[in-house]
This record gives structure tokens, sequence and C-alpha cells, in this order.
């Protein structure tokens, strides 16, 4: 049987422009890498900005395949691989940035160093939906504020995609843990484990004193950034708290968490792909989110919408028009209804 040498691939031309689905060249499995077939991939915000010519951050190099997480199945591997082989079924965080072609696609050649073995008990939609916010949620609790057993810990956004991620891994680390949120989500956000706040009706002030009695949060992870980021400030524990925040943009005043002798730490999950520096420890992370996942300590939220390679835009607008309960995900496999 003759290998194609082509896929189908969603392709972006130039920025603020449609996508379009083409007739791309199949790559092949170099040294390190494993050739995936790819069943589903999921779509982040940080997807639709790049579309739009508004992440420079990113590194993106047209024309692009976009789509930074996936799941799917080793198509083959190549020389200076071990650990995976043909039909093992995988995930990660792998590509979309800095012009690593992303999982819009049939297929990609993807750096082993950057794949897991995908959870057993895990479709491949919920699969896809999972990699970079675990990564980006575990970098900041785990690897850099240590999150560990007893600690007080405050999620800001608790009901969105890191977020809920962040609460799961806390609670799973033995933390005592509070999520700010919309009245609405308060539901959501206990459902993973985390006593909820509405941070619409209650003041910063009031919530430290209610739950830490005035001493602060030993960890305060920020997933909104702008105003929320500032808050986090106040609310970090005296002498020991730890301000972690995936969305540091813009100026801050630091007086706020000097006063309070706390730390700071910033989380950069696009690093390793525009680096190629560090690959290794997200492979490292997603087998972490495996043995989570396996155990039943975290789940993901995936949005029950349904969108293949031709209705890529529809999820982009979908996300992009705030439409989306949970993570969305493209079914990138002919039939892939997992």
């Amino acid at each position: 049987m003759t290998t194609p040498t082509t896929m189908k691939a969603v392709v972006l031309e130039s920025f603020n422009k449609p996508m379009a689905v083409a007739d791309v060249a199949r790559p092949v499995a170099g040294p390190g890498q494993v050739l995936v077939r790819i069943a589903a991939s999921g779509v982040n915000p940080l997807d639709t900005k790049i579309a739009a010519g508004k992440a420079d951050h990113a590194r993106s190099v047209l024309p692009a395949i976009l789509g930074i997480d996936l799941a799917g199945v080793v198509e083959a591997v190549g020389p200076d691989v071990a650990g995976f082989a043909p039909g093992d079924e995988v995930y990660g965080m792998t590509g979309g940035i800095a012009g690593v072609q992303g999982s819009l696609a049939e297929y990609a050649a993807v750096d082993a160093d950057l794949l897991a073995h995908k959870p057993a008990n895990m479709s491949m939609r919920e699969a896809a939906a999972l990699p970079l916010v675990f990564i980006t949620a575990w970098e900041g609790l785990v690897d850099r504020a240590r999150v560990r057993a007893g600690a007080k810990v405050l999620v800001h956004g608790g009901a969105g995609g890191v977020g809920h991620i962040a609460v799961q891994i806390a609670r799973a680390f033995g933390a005592d843990v509070y999520a700010t949120g919309e009245a609405s989500q308060r539901a959501t956000i206990e459902a993973y484990g985390a006593t909820a706040i509405d941070f619409r009706a209650v003041t910063v002030d009031e919530y430290v004193a209610r739950f830490t009695d005035g001493e602060g949060f030993d960890i305060v992870y920020d997933t909104v950034g702008g105003a929320v980021l500032d808050a986090s400030f106040r609310a970090a524990r005296l002498y020991h708290g730890h301000v972690v925040s995936c969305l540091g943009w813009g100026t801050h005043a630091l007086a706020p968490l000097s006063f309070r002798a706390a730390s700071y730490s910033g989380v950069f999950t696009l690093l390793p792909l525009i680096s190629g520096k560090g690959r290794a420890a997200h492979g490292a992370i997603m087998r972490e989110a495996s043995r989570l996942v396996e155990a039943g300590k975290v789940k993901v939220r995936v949005d029950p919408g349904r969108y293949t390679l031709d209705s890529v835009a529809d999820a982009h607008r979908d996300l992009a028009e705030g439409r989306a309960e949970g993570k969305l995900v493209v079914s990138v496999a002919t039939g892939e209804q997992a």
C-alpha cells in the first residue's frame, strides 16, 4: 500500500482573514519525533487571537496550521524515540505557534518529549481539551508555588478553563481551595471542590478576613489578569504568600505585594514550544495529568458542540463570542465522535 503524501489541514494564510481547508504535504517523523494521526484538536482563546493577528507573543509564522492541543494515535515513530509505538493513544500541547505545525490537520510530526499516553478513561475529545489548561495550572501551582497539603489556595476564575483545572489540582494535593467567579458559577465551582466566592458581592478585604482571619492565602492563582491580578496582591498571605498569574499583562503596582512581604511568579506556558528548551517537562506534566485523571481526581469540562475541520471558523466564532460552555474541541478524524 502506498503511503499518502498529502493530508487535509486548516491553513491560515493571512492574519484576520478566513482560514481554509487545503491539501498540504503530510509530515514524516524525524529524529526524536512521533507521527500522530490526529483525532481531535482543542480550541483555546490564544488560537482566536493568533488568527486575528493579536498575539505577537506566539511568534506565528505564516502560512500556519493552528491548534495547540491534540489527541490521537501514533502512526509511526522516528529514530531515537523510546516509550511510544504505533497504535498508542497519545495527547499533548504540541504546536500551533512559533512555526511549529498545529493540530488542525490529519497528521502532525510531534516532538516526542511533548507527548504522554492518553488516560484510558478519557475520550479523544476530552483528552484534546486538557493539555494547555492542565500544563498552565500545574506550572503555576506545583512548579512555581509548590502547592501542599493544608495550604489555603485562592483561584481567580475558578469556573474557567485553567481555573477549574487549578482547583482540582490543588484539591488533589490536599489544599483548602477557594475560587472566585460569578454568582451563576457557584454550583460549577463547588462541584470541583472549592468554596465559591462571588467577587461582585464581597471585597478582597472581606473574603480575606472571612476565610483566612485576615492573614491572606498561601497561594493565589490569577487566571484573569488586569485588576484581578492587582486584587491578588492584596489577598496574599503575610510573609509567605505566593501570587501566580498566567495573564500578567499590563502595568501593575507591586507595593501591595511588597507590603505583605509576599512573592510573585509568572507562567508562560508557550516557552518550551517557542524556545525549544524544557519540552520534556511538558511531557512529564502530561504524565501527571494522566495519573490524576485515571485516579478520578481531575475532569475537564468539554463544550457539547461538534466541530470539524470544515467548521473551525464556527468554533473560533463561538469561543470569541462567549458561547462556549467548557473547552471547545474540533473532531479531526473522520467519524470521530468519542
